[in-house]
């Protein structure tokens, strides 16, 4: 069975083998991002080894090398002096600064809102994609796999940026977009690096957009249609057959669950569930995620979609909506496969195709199906 979906898979990807090579990029688009650190904070302190520079609209700020910013009845208040302004803006003056003890690049702007703070750190994103790539991927895997995570990397930074261009921020550094964590100059010369700078402004597109760039672990077998997860149909977010990914450490997966625990979960979620009696799978989608588990309880009949019941969870709990479960007592036993949303690329399915020599190119139009890669100028302009 293993291996003839194996075969068949394979097959489709000698359809992309024709433009497998991919070229370096010409242009520098200089593109800016910014990426939301921390949201709804009481402070933060920002510092730096080489000295501060603090810019605010209606203030002047003085500072050596380190200042902690809280939020003020009518401005933001900084070491304990109140501002009238609402927005600082603090680089380095000759490095890298820190935020709450995260190391950034140099240029974080906090922002007042609705009593808190909100924190943003604007940088070249081509140093934002260097950041992404060794903390979504295992920067040790093969070349041509850093190279299709840096495509998709930047390719779902650029669609986000277009998305949120009239809001505060483009993407939060976390799993709710992509995971960031700045690698120092250090790392200028590791393999990710050299990933994200042998695919520089390369994006994948469809009809001159930029693609939703999705991605996740191990699919476990085929990748999931972006309409069964997020209620969006997209040409290039269509399933197909990933038998590539058997190695991934979640393709396989078992945990237990206590059911007043999932009850308690359930309500702080606002889910009207009373004493849980029984659970069951009720749809499954055309990939075999289950979409949809009805609960009978003391209140009566509860249907929670497969990915709440995840998020209500813990990602981390209930790795996949790939599962099937028995209630054992007072426990729900899972046993599950692959690991994320299934939707787009399958990381650990790049990994053994890089590994088999396949393009990175190939593989984003096999996990991609429809999208081409276009250099980031050659995009219309918004």
């Amino acid at each position: 069975m293993t291996r003839a979906r194996t075969t068949a898979a394979l097959a489709l990807l000698f359809v992309v083998l024709s433009a497998s090579v991919l070229a370096p990029a010409q242009a520098q688009a200089g593109e800016t991002i910014r990426m939301a650190l921390f949201q709804n904070v009481e402070s933060v302190t920002v510092a730096s080894s080489s000295g501060l520079i603090v810019r605010a609209p209606n203030d002047t700020v003085d500072s050596s090398g380190r200042i902690t910013v809280a939020a003020g009845p009518s401005g933001l208040i900084v070491d304990g002096q109140p501002l009238r302004s609402d927005r600082l803006d603090v680089r380095g003056r000759d490095g890298e600064l820190t935020i709450n003890g995260l190391t950034v690049g140099n240029r974080v702007i906090v922002k007042r809102q609705n009593g808190k703070l909100l924190a943003i750190n604007e940088l070249p994103l081509e140093d934002y994609v260097k950041g992404v790539v060794p903390s979504e991927m295992n920067p040790a895997w093969h070349l041509e796999a850093l190279k299709v995570q840096a495509i998709a990397t930047r390719t779902y930074a650029l669609y986000k940026m277009r998305q949120n261009a009239r809001k505060d921020f483009d993407v939060v550094a976390s799993v709710k977009d992509q995971v960031y964590l700045y690698r120092g100059r250090a790392a200028a010369a590791g393999p990710a690096a050299r990933a994200t700078a042998e695919t520089r402004d390369q994006v994948l597109a469809y009809r001159d957009e930029p693609i939703l760039a999705a991605f996740s672990s191990t699919a476990a077998g085929l990748t999931e249609d972006a309409w069964n997860v997020w209620s969006v149909d997209l040409p290039y977010l269509k399933g197909v057959e990933c038998p590539f990914d058997l190695n991934s450490p979640w393709y396989q997966w078992r945990t237990d669950v206590g059911l007043a625990m999932l009850e308690q979960r359930l309500r702080d979620e606002g889910f009207p569930v009373g004493v849980i009696a029984s659970l069951a799978p009720a749809t499954f989608t055309k990939a075999g995620r289950v979409a949809e588990v009805r609960i009978l309880h003391s209140g009566g009949e509860l249907y929670v979609k497969g990915d709440d019941l995840r998020r209500v969870l813990g990602y981390t709990v209930l790795p996949s909506t790939q599962f099937d479960f028995d209630v054992v007592g007072l426990q729900v036993q899972f046993a599950g496969r692959g690991n994320g949303h299934g939707v787009g690329l399958c990381q650990w399915g790049a990994k053994e195709l890089a590994e088999r020599g396949y393009s990175a190119e190939t593989i984003l139009r096999y996990y991609y199906p429809g999208a081409d890669i276009r250099d980031l100028d050659s995009l219309p302009r918004r």
